[in-house]
């Protein structure tokens, strides 16, 4: 068990005693000694190619572990003198290498690198640096995935965009991260070899685009059965994962068990020890309800022991280990002796198949079930791991930290980690200064054992401003100059310097991307909700801004107009700018039923189903990463016959609108897709205009449970609809967003100025 002692060089102790963790140390070492010097090299040069082509070689790339001297990643740039390369980079590891290049391409060529496209108008030459330049990273880690990310991003990727990935992970510098692809054709075979049926299995797993709730123990059964086929496609993308992402020098997290269990367990081991969970969210045990193995049970280190060590034969390992045993569900027991026992139960598990196992652990449920997880209960659950043997992911904390309140996980290894967006939705929005001063803040924590910093979105493709910013931040030692660093930002991402651009970029910056206090970025706009007398339209900022944004991002059109990252960014801003309006009709049309006034409700109703959520949809639609088409046609692309990919088309439409057979999670996962928005979302909305319209006109009153049970019918429809939706974009943005802005601008923005009705 590891003891308190003096810190050790690279550690991160507070300002009081630190907290050495030796094994972890130990640890670390051997996985900076893993891949090679000459693969990681490789590696990164590779990168380089695939990301500069040919100018690639104007650049020296290096891998070099001493520089870290044993601790946290450093990487150097400088010009050697002469004129064969105009800068070399060297890094501690794979990764720093990769930053370090990311560093150069960023603040010395202008360029940029997000989700939704690359700007890399190279100067030529490449620039000379005047001085040489080293950073060090100030934490052990950077961390990046969500467990539900596998579900609401990743469920329908193919090698392709996986490289992609990872090279972004690469020069963002990421060196730690989930490789979770694969794992249930390891569970198959294990439960095939403890004597399950396929039956059985197949009435466990859930399908492709569900797996991530199912890992968790919240859901098993809905959208399966998984085929065959997908075994294997996930087989083969595992292994070029976890290869790829060693070869730069990441260390890949393994999934392990976690204590649940299908139902056949028990008919094969009719003495087991079994206990089933209570229902998850709004499912009842038709899909939920798992079964949990006492962690005294002999079958507990008996399935987890051998469904590890069938995992690292298959892939090797690299030590980390992922297991959520209470993700959003109640424990059976509060005493905190069962606690201890059902994490030291996994724990013992994992190093039943590698002694050097390290538990990796989702701190999500502390702040989510804040009323059982009180400092007994969350200490004895850490308690059961020897201390420095787990890391947590402190998953929300900037905006419900929980270190703040557990003494620093009670000296558990933490990472600081951003959330910022559930279920995948669109929306602009950020908590900027929490960001910027939060991971400063938690280093400099009495007796502070945060060893990173993380991004564990649930869903990624969206607001690649405050990514940027974070992985930023994790190689700084003090917070940015905000609005002076949204200035460069915006100059590298179009790729030319444009004042109406950076002025908008200010704004947002100010009020849709600085939420302050508890803020929860779960879009509930009334364009993506199921309409009601009762929505939230309330906003954490000034509905002017965005507008005004929106209005400079077009004046900039005629210079910045050829740059796609602009396009995407004018159709995002503009989305926003509709989203508001939708909400402008909306208390239009509750105010004009509630007074009676059927003109006023026939306008406003009028305006928003024939005008403008069609014109929203042609704005998406003329962009190619807002397709309802593109994920559509991504799930599809995945099957090997026609009945998987309509299999695999439903599990993709569900899980953006009902989430589960009868709206389980009704809209958790909004999208504001081209296509989704005209035949799913506009056609509730025209339902829900015309119930009331034929409310005024008979004199009877609305029912909202008439009403629900009428568009619940709209919105299975959709899922079940057959239709193709197109996955090349069509229409001009630019013209698009012009129209709409001619049309809308001039009365939303005195309405924002007025305030609410």
């Amino acid at each position: 068990m590891a003891v308190r002692r003096g810190p050790e060089p690279g550690s991160e102790p507070g300002p009081g005693p630190g907290l050495a963790m030796p094994f972890l140390l130990l640890l670390l070492a051997a996985t900076a000694a893993r891949a090679g010097d000459a693969r990681q090299e490789e590696a990164v040069r590779a990168l380089a190619r695939r990301l500069l082509g040919p100018r690639a070689a104007a650049v020296s790339l290096s891998v070099d572990p001493a520089l870290a001297a044993g601790g946290p990643d450093i990487y150097r740039l400088w010009s050697p003198p002469g004129a064969a390369v105009a800068v070399a980079v060297t890094g501690s590891s794979g990764v720093a290498a990769a930053a370090g290049l990311y560093r150069y391409l960023r603040d010395f060529c202008g360029c940029h690198l997000s989700w939704s496209g690359a700007q890399l108008r190279l100067p030529d030459p490449l620039p000379r640096l005047p001085a040489e330049i080293r950073a060090a990273a100030p934490g052990r880690y950077r961390y990046y995935q969500n467990v539900c990310a596998q579900s609401y991003s990743f469920v329908w990727w193919d090698w392709a965009r996986w490289e992609r990935e990872i090279d972004w992970m690469a020069l963002s510098g990421i060196n730690l991260a989930p490789a979770f692809a694969g794992q249930e054709a390891v569970w198959q075979r294990v439960y095939r070899n403890l004597g399950l049926n396929q039956s059985e299995i197949d009435k466990y797993f859930t399908g492709p685009a569900f797996l991530a709730w199912n890992r968790m123990g919240n859901l098993r059964r809905w959208a399966g059965p998984l085929p065959p086929a997908w075994h294997l496609k996930q087989l083969y993308l595992q292994y070029r994962i976890v290869e790829r992402m060693r070869s730069l020098g990441m260390t890949t997290v393994l999934p392990a068990f976690a204590g649940h269990v299908p139902q056949g367990i028990l008919r094969v081991f009719p003495r087991v020890n079994a206990t089933h969970l209570g229902h998850w969210s709004h499912f009842d045990c038709t899909y939920s309800c798992i079964y949990l193995l006492d962690p005294e049970d002999p079958m507990f280190q008996v399935i987890g022991t051998l469904f590890l060590k069938e995992l690292i034969k298959e892939f090797g390992t690299d030590h980390v280990y992922s297991a959520d045993t209470f993700n959003e569900m109640t424990p059976l027991s509060s005493d905190p002796a069962y606690l201890s026992r059902v994490s030291n139960a996994i724990f013992r598990s994992m190093t039943g198949a590698d002694p050097k196992a390290l538990w990796l652990m989702q701190g999500w449920l502390f702040q989510h079930q804040p009323d059982f997880w009180q400092p007994a209960q969350v200490r004895a659950l850490l308690h059961g791991v020897p201390l420095g043997r787990m890391i947590v992911l402190d998953l929300f904390a900037e905006s419900k930290p929980v270190y703040q309140w557990t003494e620093s996980f009670y000296g558990q290894p933490f990472i600081w980690c951003m959330l910022h967006n559930f279920g995948g939705n669109h929306g602009l929005f950020g908590t900027v200064e929490a960001i910027n001063h939060g991971p400063f803040a938690a280093r400099r924590f009495p007796n502070s054992t945060m060893v990173g910093t993380g991004l564990v979105p649930e869903g990624i493709e969206q607001n690649d401003m405050v990514y940027e910013l974070m992985n930023e931040l994790g190689w700084r030692q003090e917070p940015l100059d905000l609005p002076s660093w949204v200035t460069r930002y915006a100059e590298r991402r179009y790729g030319a310097p444009n004042a109406a651009a950076a002025s908008a970029w200010r704004l947002l910056l100010r009020s849709v991307y600085n939420c302050t206090g508890v803020c929860v970025n779960h879009n509930r706009s009334p364009l993506v909700r199921r309409p009601s007398l009762h929505m939230d339209t309330e906003l954490w900022y000034n509905a002017s801004d965005v507008y005004e944004a929106w209005r400079l991002l077009l004046s900039a059109g005629t210079e910045l107009g050829s740059s796609p990252t602009f396009l995407y960014d004018l159709v995002d801003v503009t989305r926003q700018a509709a989203q508001q309006l939708v909400s402008d009709y909306y208390l239009s049309i509750r105010q004009a039923f509630q007074s009676h006034a059927l003109p006023e409700l026939l306008t406003a109703g009028g305006v928003l189903v024939y005008d403008l959520l069609p014109e929203l949809d042609s704005l998406l639609s003329s962009h190619s990463l807002f397709l309802l088409g593109r994920w559509l046609e991504n799930a599809r692309a995945m099957a090997t016959s026609d009945q998987e990919a309509e299999q695999y088309e439903l599990n993709a439409r569900n899980q953006v609108t009902l989430w589960g057979p009868s709206g389980n999670i009704l809209d958790y996962a909004n999208k504001q897709l081209g296509g989704l928005v005209l035949d799913y979302y506009s056609v509730r909305w025209s339902l829900f205009v015309s119930v009331l319209v034929e409310s005024l006109n008979s004199g009877r009153p609305f029912h909202q449970d008439q009403f629900n049970q009428a568009v619940f019918q709209v919105e299975r429809g959709f899922i079940y609809n057959k239709k193709r939706y197109p996955a090349v974009p069509a229409g001009d943005t630019m013209e698009i967003s012009r129209k709409l802005f001619l049309k809308y601008y001039p009365s939303a923005l005195r309405r924002s100025l007025a305030g609410p009705v």
